[in-house]
């Protein structure tokens, strides 16, 4: 920004930094999103929410509300699910699975930092084999390094 001047970001780069924007705008059918106008199918919370308010307030079936919105049933039950669960807020992608070095605990976190001379190099490459060696894991190096809090690999 120079002069004082405020550059606004489109909707699509906002929708993308913050983890929202549909990845597959072109599967929605239904004509409400068609127009452009207030639904925009570029938006995927906006896409689930109205999906789901077809179900439950216009009483479609969740097969043609499915069909019209390109997803799967499981994933409008999902939908359902996260709505119930956390309102708004749920329908906001997020990613699944795991958070952090979960092969990382314990006794092995434990033999990790046995094996780590204090202010001596990390070989994460080393760790790892010695690792597969004790406990017949097979753990990547950088994950290694994030379960040691470290940033690269000396």
């Amino acid at each position: 920004m120079s002069d004082g001047v405020k550059h606004k970001r489109s909707k699509v780069s906002a929708l993308a930094a913050d983890g929202v924007l549909n990845p597959a705008p072109e599967k929605v059918g239904d004509p409400k999103f068609q127009e452009n106008g207030f639904f925009d199918r570029r938006d995927i919370v906006q896409v689930k929410y109205e999906m789901l308010r077809r179900v439950s307030v216009d009483k479609m079936s969740v097969t043609e509300v499915s069909d019209e919105y390109g997803v799967s049933r499981p994933t409008f039950y999902q939908a359902k699910a996260d709505f119930e669960d956390a309102g708004l807020v749920g329908l906001v992608p997020r990613k699944r699975g795991p958070r952090g070095p979960h092969k990382i605990q314990g006794e092995v976190l434990a033999f990790l930092k046995a094996q780590v001379e204090p202010d001596g190099p990390i070989r994460a490459r080393e760790l790892a084999n010695r690792l597969r060696a004790e406990f017949g894991l097979d753990i990547h190096p950088r994950t290694i390094e994030r379960a040691l809090g470290v940033k690269k690999t000396v």
